[in-house]
């Protein structure tokens, strides 16, 4: 077995770049934004069906991880942020500690153009509007 170690190549570097200039915080907010806030056709984790959630406008989103694929034909790049309720928006709800409502994964092929999203939801959350069949 071939032993590789990248701790130092040079695919670290390219990444951090290409991460360097890429304003990723523009991207989920365009993609919310075209999104409408809502999200359509969700299977919970529990096989529960959502026919649309939406999500609150007042939503803020942190990069938490990114990644990049590749097959002998494609190339990706995949960027996960957490979303966040801003509790502050929720006055009534302020009292409730955990603003987290979700992540959701973004995939953009080499041109930086959309190819997939993964929500994972928080359907408990009570900063979600959930509308079932």
């Amino acid at each position: 077995m071939t032993k590789l170690e990248l701790k130092n190549h040079q695919v670290w570097q390219d990444l951090t770049e290409i991460l360097e200039n890429i304003d990723t915080n523009a991207l989920v907010t365009e993609h919310l934004e075209l999104c409408d806030y809502k999200v359509c056709g969700y299977w919970d984790s529990n096989d529960n069906f959502f026919e649309q959630i939406i999500l609150p406008r007042s939503l803020s989103a942190e990069l938490i991880s990114s990644s990049v694929g590749t097959t002998q034909k494609s190339r990706w790049i995949q960027l996960k942020f957490i979303l966040k309720a801003d509790i502050n928006s929720f006055d009534e709800l302020s009292n409730t500690n955990s603003q987290k409502i979700g992540e959701l994964s973004l995939i953009f092929d080499e041109n930086m153009e959309f190819i997939d999203e993964t929500w994972q939801i928080d359907i408990g959350s009570p900063f979600l509007i959930t509308k079932c069949e």
